[in-house]
């Protein structure tokens, strides 16, 4: 495989700078330990309906992984299930990332451990925050980013603001699903990528097979930031936190109406079923604006080995 390396990646014994995004519901240990026997840094991630239990199921898979690993947790979880972080922490991650809230006291713990720590942030005033705090690496998470997050700003100005201000690496996260734009963030000078959409389509990755036609089918346009489904389903995330799906026919009938969704309206329950059935005329499947660039179903290796070949490419000519 073409090699690419940065002064962080290099650090944390990886032969590429790209880590998959810790997505709750797809990142499970097999789509982690692909990536790190490829070169990347593989991360494990507990979501909305994760827990320590799930957390320990996933990491038994990587029992025979050689290669560093991670693993992504979100603060109001951990606030609701402590046991995640302490069964993150006897895990001995390479990299543990706790994001979404303002609570930093997990980073003590992790580095006592030697451990070290990243962040998602969305703004500068955030960035500013996480390192105050302690953490060792930044994910400037832009707008076009799948999944939950604040959309407050896009990803090449954030990366910018944020690498002019602090002294930490940063990660670009968000519109990531290309070499081409792989090459893009590390010229800024990103110490990698945190790619999400590009690895949801992966044999290893544990979305229902149901999911990955709609993802190859959706362009560019396709996707949308709402709370529709976290308000519907129940889920407490706060809502400067919105997630980017796919538009289907629940976010067109209920975008902006989110009100009405009370736990004992009929829409409530029809998305419950379309859930349960895999039914994705209605039920959520998260993607980032760079869905468009998916074009088929194939192996996080190959992924990487495709991303890194092309941004050497690119990156070789903008030096000539």
């Amino acid at each position: 495989m073409t090699q690419l390396s940065t002064e962080w990646s290099r650090a944390m014994g990886l032969t590429a700078p790209i880590v998959n995004a810790p997505m709750g519901g797809v990142a499970g240990g097999a789509l982690a330990a692909a990536v790190s026997r490829a070169g990347g840094l593989g991360m494990v991630g507990i979501g909305s309906t994760g827990s320590a239990s799930r957390l320990t199921e996933q990491l038994a898979v990587l029992r025979d992984l050689d290669r560093p690993f991670g693993i992504g947790l979100v603060q109001w979880r951990v606030a609701g299930e402590p046991e995640l972080l302490t069964t993150a922490i006897a895990a001995k991650p390479a990299l543990l990332s706790v994001s979404f809230g303002t609570d930093f006291s997990w980073v003590g713990a992790a580095r006592d451990a030697g451990i070290a720590t990243a962040v998602q942030v969305g703004d500068l005033r955030s960035a500013e925050r996480a390192v105050a705090a302690g953490a060792d690496l930044l994910v400037a998470r832009g707008a076009e980013a799948g999944g939950h997050g604040e959309p407050a700003v896009g990803t090449l100005p954030l990366l910018a603001e944020v690498l002019d201000h602090v002294s930490v690496p940063v990660l670009a996260a968000g519109g990531v699903s290309s070499g081409r734009a792989l090459a893009a963030v590390l010229a800024a000078g990103a110490s990698g990528a945190w790619i999400g959409t590009a690895f949801c389509a992966c044999t290893e990755a544990l979305l229902p097979a149901a999911v990955r036609p709609a993802m190859l089918a959706a362009h560019d346009t396709d996707t949308i930031c709402t709370r529709v489904f976290d308000v519907a389903q129940g889920y407490p995330w706060p809502s400067e936190f919105p997630e980017r799906v796919l538009r289907n026919e629940f976010t067109e009938t209920w975008q902006g109406r989110e009100d009405e969704l009370t736990a004992d309206h009929p829409a409530v329950a029809g998305l419950a079923e379309a859930v349960a059935g895999d039914d994705y005329r209605f039920a959520p499947i998260n993607a980032g604006q760079g869905v468009g660039m998916l074009r088929e179903v194939r192996p996080a290796a190959e992924v990487i080995a495709a991303f890194t070949a092309e941004a050497v490419r690119l990156l070789a000519r903008l030096g000539r």
